[in-house]
């Protein structure tokens, strides 16, 4: 029994070497996570729909409106900026042309692909989910369409997440990697949280505009992998 587990064991063990190398460990990751997260959304889709979620959301909003104050509402309203569409877009593009200049138009078209994508993504989201925002207490900021998923924690999560990870595949050092790669998490917690500070979305709504952002994110991700280990490969095949 012990003989046949190990050669279980040594089996999977070349068959996953054998994948990586084949499709590349990036590639393999970024499609389980993006399934993964998909997979998540949809549960947490379906529990927003039957209303399990509502006493908690009400109870962390009811909290935030008990702790407000001037200061911290336009430091709200400041963080909360950098989500919206406008500055993830124009981010974006100023980004993608930098890459594109660098001899990097893969990476640049990644990143538009992955901005304007998540754009529609969220809309048509909101449009199947079509969930009423909150009114516990009086927003301090403008917001229109529907409340789930949340576009800003969403773009903020695939915007500054792959801004971030093309930043990364550039420096040398694991720590400067992982220093990015926490500061565009930060960045994106902070928009997701000031969303229900201004009382616009309900904690479950940022919770899954930044699951659905990962998924895309992810696949996206993946999707650069492929397509730059597809390239390697038909050049490495041309060379004489």
């Amino acid at each position: 029994m012990r003989s046949l587990v190990t050669q279980f064991l040594r089996s999977a063990r070349q068959l996953t070497g054998n994948l990586a190398g084949a499709l590349g460990l990036l590639l393999i990751v970024g499609l389980l996570v993006a399934g993964a997260a998909t997979w998540l959304f949809e549960e947490l889709g379906d529990t927003i729909q039957s209303g399990a979620t509502l006493a908690f959301d009400d109870h962390i909003l009811t909290w935030m409106g008990m702790h407000q104050s001037p200061l911290t509402t336009n430091i709200a309203l400041e963080i909360t900026s950098l989500g919206t569409g406008t500055v993830v877009i124009m981010l974006a593009c100023v980004s993608a042309l930098f890459l594109v200049l660098n001899r990097q138009r893969y990476a640049g078209a990644l990143l538009l692909v992955a901005t304007f994508g998540g754009l529609a993504l969220d809309i048509m989201l909101k449009s199947h989910y079509n969930r009423a925002r909150p009114h516990l207490f009086t927003w301090k900021t403008v917001a229109v369409s529907t409340s789930f998923p949340s576009g800003h924690a969403m773009n903020a999560v695939v915007v500054y997440g792959t801004i971030a990870y093309l930043a990364s595949r550039q420096l040398k050092h694991h720590g400067g990697r992982v220093a990015l790669m926490v500061l565009a998490g930060i960045v994106a917690i902070a928009i997701a949280a000031s969303r229900v500070y201004l009382g616009v979305h309900y904690p479950s709504d940022v919770l899954g505009g930044a699951i659905i952002g990962t998924a895309w994110a992810a696949f996206c991700m993946a999707a650069l992998d492929g397509v730059q280990r597809l390239r390697n490969r038909k050049t490495a095949a041309e060379l004489p």
